[in-house]
């Protein structure tokens, strides 16, 4: 046999280049091949490259005996699925769980280990779909959020556990779930009941508020992924949430990624919280992930005698009304001011200041479309005092191009309204764009 002289390190590294199928067929020659390609060395290359873990666990995370045995449960898993597309999904859903167990411990209690092939089975039968493959991976991997607990543990505001997140302005608060198979199907049901959707089309509700004021299909025939906008009665408008021309062609189609918008969606959401784009804020004792943008550009800073002024803008898909002329999109904007340490001050330092007066220039493009001045914000005058916390309030605005911006000036007094320590003086509030984004979240 052409293999009898060579040498174990020889033989190791051309094994290595086989792969596991003839690895594993090699160890059927005799013993001495069997005990080398059965080395844990060569095992654990191959459950690192192809699914991305570095110690023998099962697809639910429990240990097994060794490297070889592990992969052994991965492929009876996942083995009906291409590996690019089983270790694309992995590796999303990885960051995207890691992110939340180091951020946000509570939402990560919610996720649920992946679904059998009979349970996705049994919800494409009672829906009369069949999932796209790189969705019915995801649910392999992950069967969505409990949402009974989200909304059992949190019953004072059940909507805060959210993985999607959301926002929230005057009275209005939306916190999007990833649902779980059941939900789809609950969901999917109640919604074809109430709504009137093309006979085309085989959407699917993959996730929503809980007030079902926002919610997200995916089209089972093309692997679309959409949001709702403004409807009427039973009539309902649907806007993509991913780049359409990324879908399909963006990763090659023996790779088994075809139809894959909703792991686009997924991917990018994934991207957007380990680059601190977007992140977890607290208010009123609860926390939540929150879509207003924390960094630049999209966020803008402006420091002004201390007072420091942040300010942001989310797209609101569900307000939007597209028949309308005018006020065709909507826009939410969060601003958090609050006056820094007096030793990251510069120009008359002080201790405290309040608002009086708000200005606001909000563009359509180039043109300004609204020119506000006004007393106080929602209502309230608030004081900032040195080192504090931030001031966090949030408004709305509409426009009607997808495209703009908004930038002003907040006037404050040193002090206090009723006792000022000096004049009255304007912070900067940077300009800071209102975009109709790529991805929709």
């Amino acid at each position: 046999m052409a293999f009898e002289g060579v040498g174990d390190m020889v033989l190791h590294l051309i094994i290595e280049k086989l792969g596991p199928k003839q690895t594993a067929a090699i160890s059927c020659l005799n013993k001495h091949f069997k005990a080398v390609a059965s080395d844990e060395v060569i095992w654990s290359q191959f459950c690192s490259s192809d699914f991305q873990i570095s110690t023998p666990q099962d697809p639910l995370g429990k240990p097994c005996s060794s490297f070889k045995e592990a992969y052994k449960l991965w492929n009876k898993e996942f083995g009906m699925y291409p590996w690019p597309l089983v270790r694309r999904v992995k590796l999303c859903l990885d960051a995207i769980k890691t992110w939340v167990s180091e951020n946000f411990q509570e939402a990560a209690s919610t996720l649920q280990k992946g679904a059998s092939e009979a349970e996705l089975e049994a919800v494409e039968e009672a829906l009369g779909v069949k999932f796209p493959l790189p969705t019915r991976v995801f649910y392999r991997f992950c069967n969505g959020q409990d949402t009974g607990r989200c909304f059992s543990d949190f019953k004072e505001d059940p909507c805060l556990l959210g993985l999607i997140g959301g926002y929230c302005f005057y009275d209005y608060s939306v916190d999007v779930h990833l649902l779980p198979l059941n939900e789809i199907v609950t969901q999917t049901r109640h919604l074809t009941r109430r709504i009137r959707f093309s006979r085309k089309r085989k959407l699917i509700v993959v996730a929503s508020s809980c007030n079902l004021r926002k919610i997200f299909f995916l089209d089972c025939t093309d692997g679309l992924l959409y949001v709702n906008t403004k409807y009427r009665k039973v009539d309902i408008n649907l806007m993509a949430c991913v780049p359409g021309a990324l879908v399909n062609t963006v990763h090659a189609l023996d790779s088994g990624d075809q139809q894959d918008g909703m792991l686009l969606w997924l991917e990018e959401f994934a991207r957007r919280l380990q680059s601190g784009v977007i992140g977890v804020r607290e208010e009123n004792n609860a926390r939540s992930i929150c879509l207003y943008p924390e960094t630049p550009p999209l966020c803008s800073t402006a420091v002004t005698r201390g007072v420091q002024v942040r300010a942001s803008a989310v797209f609101v898909p569900e307000l939007s009304d597209l028949d309308q002329p005018m006020n065709k999109y909507l826009f939410s904007y969060s601003i958090r001011m609050h006056l820094l340490p007096l030793e990251n001050s510069s120009g008359n330092p002080m201790s405290s200041c309040q608002l009086y007066w708000r200005h606001w220039i909000i563009r359509a493009n180039d043109a300004i479309i609204s020119d506000v001045s006004d007393k106080a914000v929602i209502g309230k005058h608030p004081l900032l005092r040195e080192g504090g916390k931030e001031f966090v309030y949030q408004s709305c605005t509409s426009s009607p191009l997808p495209s703009g911006s908004i930038e002003g000036s907040f006037t404050f007094v040193p002090g206090r309204l009723n006792n000022p320590q000096g004049g009255q003086f304007d912070a900067e509030v940077a300009q800071f764009p209102l975009e109709l984004p790529d991805y929709i979240f």
